[in-house]
């Protein structure tokens, strides 16, 4: 493909992700930016993304972007954590703990140093779902299901930082590692619900992937 490159001593490919996953976590909503030199037809390039990658990296759409940079209209990010071993009621009394609580503090080591910030204010909904939506597997060990919208903000709030809200106020230590997939990123409306953000370029070069 015609990829555009930075100028300079060492140019790279104008490539940018739009807040991406933390690494260690699964993602059905991804989505990159690659600058072009020329126009090509969005659904062909799509087809040739996808032959190139590896399986498991499927790119589900191509769009021409128009209105401005990408990463404006990533908003929140919209989260399941599954959690085996945990008793989807104890999760149930660590979320209404959580929710109650006007300001969760916790730390987490970045680029800066260790920083203290709230996990709680970035939090827009947060669910323990029932037992009966447990997803299917062992049936003996149970596993509850934190589903969760987070707003994007700085520095940002990532599921592992909620986890660790949830230990704070209510001292819930999951006995395995969770497994954290990103379902959906994007646009917030007034009613905490995650709008596509290339939905306003359908017809138009931005691609996702998952």
């Amino acid at each position: 493909m015609p990829i555009a490159f930075s100028q300079g001593f060492t140019p790279h490919p104008k490539i940018s992700y739009a807040s991406a996953a933390p690494t260690g976590v699964a993602s059905e909503a991804e989505y990159l930016e690659i600058g072009l030199r020329e126009p090509v037809d969005p659904a062909g390039l799509r087809a040739a993304l996808d032959a190139a990658l590896s399986p498991g990296l499927d790119v589900l759409d191509a769009v021409e972007a128009t209105g401005g940079s990408l990463a404006d209209r990533i908003e929140a990010s919209y989260w399941r954590i599954e959690l085996p071993e945990v008793d989807p009621k104890v999760l149930a009394e660590a979320v209404a703990a959580f929710t109650a609580a006007e300001e969760i503090q916790v730390e987490r080591m970045t680029k800066q140093g260790r920083r203290t910030f709230d996990a709680r204010a970035a939090v827009v909904t947060i669910d323990a779902m029932a037992p009966a939506e447990t997803p299917s597997g062992a049936a003996a060990v149970p596993c509850a299901i934190l589903e969760l919208v987070v707003r994007q903000v700085t520095p940002s709030v990532r599921p592992d930082d909620v986890l660790s809200g949830l230990r704070a106020v209510a001292a819930l230590e999951p006995p395995v590692t969770p497994k954290v997939i990103r379902l959906a990123q994007g646009t917030l409306t007034a009613q905490g619900e995650i709008v596509d953000p290339l939905e306003a370029d359908r017809d138009g070069a931005t691609i996702g992937e998952r």
